[in-house]
Parts: structure tokens; C-alpha cells; sequence
């Protein structure tokens, strides 16, 4: 059995990544070149916004946090320029970090994503289309990705309404007819958000990715430029493991980058079709930080937008 879960972006944590990226995005619509690497933290009454920002565009983190969270928020920053030492390994062409990041595509649906993964995903956006507040689901399915178990909580509904909407999803799923269907099992809920919980950059990793049959890097992605491989090369994996799906005909493809921080070249590239080892030679990609952003377009603004719904499996540069 395998179990995937989703959470809207109005989720404290997913309000945390979607203010990072959009101060991401509003340098990089002023200065392409610009060095990202902001965490957020949210929560009762408080943002708090830290990290290394170098860029020639002019910001204000504070108008941004609060356009996503609300003017209602006090907004604090403590942002200073990226390391030089880092810097230095950077303005070479090398990676911004050491790292080993992973790329993954199944032919289990038209994303090409797990297949509990993308139930859970399309539930919580089904029902976060009806009541856009703090949310999540949850999906359980067999070895016949028949659902056998669905969680839903959402703010500011009931379990009768959210009940009654499942239903209607569900008439074109395959469902066992012993499943377990809980609505708000805790009860009824209003208060959300930062108002109920503290949210920071990063902690959804497994929303994210692939959900958590499949394994990650580790690094987080949002509020991080493409020099920074943790997200560059997770996207440029995710674009091999895609092509070689639809080029083999495969079931599934995982593969696996590993970078040195300054280094350009990756010091690891495997790829593994069905379970066997397969070789792809650097030739076929251009693996190097500035080969990946040039290949990807990655120094337009478009990620606030990533971190709302995961940044796999969404019609994404990468997942075409």
C-alpha cells in the first residue's frame, strides 16, 4: 500500500515557500543574475524573513510577504549579501552547493508522477477550489492503485460538505468499496494559517517532490536561485527522467545527480530504467549549472508559482 498527501498553498508552510519564491521572483524580474537564498518563517502575527540576497533589483520583502499572508502580519527581515567565499566558487560556472539531487517520471498518469501522489494533489486542488484556505489531503492506494483510504481537512467547511464533494470526485476513480473516507477527523476547524501554526521554507520536501515512495536529495527548493543545484538539477533530472521515459517506453526512471560546490561538472550521473542501471553519458546534457539554467530558462521569474502546487508534474519547462 502507498499513502501520498497534498496541502493547498494557503498551508502555513506553503505560504512560507510561496513568499520565498516570490521575493525570488521579483529579482529576478529586475536582474536575471541575481543570487537568491531567502528563508521564511510565518506564524501568529509574525514573518520573519533571513538569508543572502545579491542583486541590483530593488525589493520590498515586506509588501511581498504581506501580499501573499496579508497586510495584517508584522513583517521582519535580516538579509544580507551572499558570501563571498561562495560567491567565488559561483562566478566560475561551479555549483552553489555540494548535494546529490533526484529526478523521477512513471507512466502512472499524463504528470508522470506517482500515481497516489497526483490523487492527492487533484483532491486537495478540487477541494481547495471551493474553500481556499489552509487544507490538506491525504490518499491511500493498493498494489491496483485502487483508493483504499482518504484523509481531508480543511478550514472553514465541514466534514458534511467536504464529504459530499469527495463523492463526486470519486465517480471516476477506482475505489475499493471498504474505503475509509475521513473528513476533518479531528472536527470542524476555523482557524488556519499562520493564525494556527507556525510555517517555514522547505518543510513540505515531500509534497514537493514525488511523495515519499520515492527518495529525495534533501535540499529544499523554494527561495533558491538556479545557481543553487539543490533545485537547477533536481529540474534538469526530472527533464532526463522524462525523456528517457517516453524515449524507452518505460514504467519508471529515477535519476541521480551529484555536484561538489564550485565544481561545474557533476561528480555522479546515474540513471536506472525499471530498476536496471542504464548509462547516459554528459554528452547528451549539459550538466553544469550554467548548461542547466540555460537549457531550463530558469533565470525568468515563474517560481512562486512552483511552490504553490509541487514542482513536478504540473507542466513545468521540465516536465515537458
Amino acid at each position: 500500500m502507498k499513502s501520498s498527501e497534498s496541502v493547498t498553498p494557503n498551508h502555513p508552510d506553503k505560504l512560507c515557500d510561496r513568499i520565498s519564491d516570490a521575493i525570488l521572483d521579483a529579482c529576478l524580474e529586475q536582474d536575471p543574475m541575481s543570487r537568491v537564498a531567502i528563508e521564511t518563517m510565518g506564524g501568529h502575527g509574525i514573518i520573519t524573513i533571513t538569508g543572502e540576497l545579491t542583486t541590483k533589483a530593488y525589493i520590498n520583502a515586506r509588501e511581498i510577504a504581506q501580499g501573499i499572508a496579508g497586510k495584517e502580519y508584522s513583517v521582519q527581515t535580516n538579509i544580507v549579501s551572499q558570501s563571498p567565499e561562495i560567491a567565488s566558487g559561483v562566478d566560475t560556472g561551479g555549483a552553489g552547493d555540494q548535494g546529490i539531487m533526484v529526478g523521477y517520471a512513471c507512466n502512472d498518469n499524463d504528470a508522470m508522477i506517482p500515481q497516489e501522489t497526483w490523487l492527492a494533489r487533484n483532491l486537495c486542488q478540487t477541494l481547495y477550489s471551493q474553500f481556499p484556505y489552509d487544507g490538506k489531503t491525504q490518499i491511500t492506494i493498493d498494489d491496483n492503485q485502487i483508493i483504499t483510504a482518504i484523509v481531508a481537512s480543511f478550514q472553514n467547511t465541514t466534514s458534511t460538505q467536504l464529504d459530499k464533494i469527495i463523492d463526486k470526485w470519486l465517480d471516476d476513480k477506482k475505489w475499493d468499496p471498504k474505503m475509509k473516507i475521513y473528513c476533518n477527523p479531528a472536527g470542524d476547524w476555523n482557524i488556519g494559517g499562520f493564525e494556527a501554526d507556525t510555517g517555514v521554507t522547505g518543510r513540505k520536501l515531500m509534497v514537493d517532490n514525488y511523495g515519499p515512495q520515492i527518495s529525495i536529495g534533501g535540499g529544499c527548493f523554494s527561495g533558491k536561485d538556479a545557481t543553487k543545484v539543490d533545485r537547477s538539477a533536481a529540474y534538469m533530472a526530472r527533464r532526463i527522467a522524462v525523456d528517457i521515459l517516453r524515449q524507452s517506453d518505460a514504467k519508471e526512471v529515477m535519476v541521480k545527480l551529484a555536484y561538489a560546490i564550485g565544481v561545474a561538472e557533476p561528480v555522479m550521473v546515474t540513471v536506472t530504467v525499471n530498476g536496471n542501471d542504464w548509462t547516459v553519458g554528459n554528452k547528451n546534457y549539459d550538466l553544469t549549472p550554467d548548461g542547466i539554467i540555460r537549457d531550463l530558462d530558469l533565470r525568468r521569474p515563474q517560481f512562486e508559482k512552483t511552490a504553490q502546487w509541487g514542482h513536478f508534474g504540473n507542466g513545468f519547462t521540465w516536465d515537458k
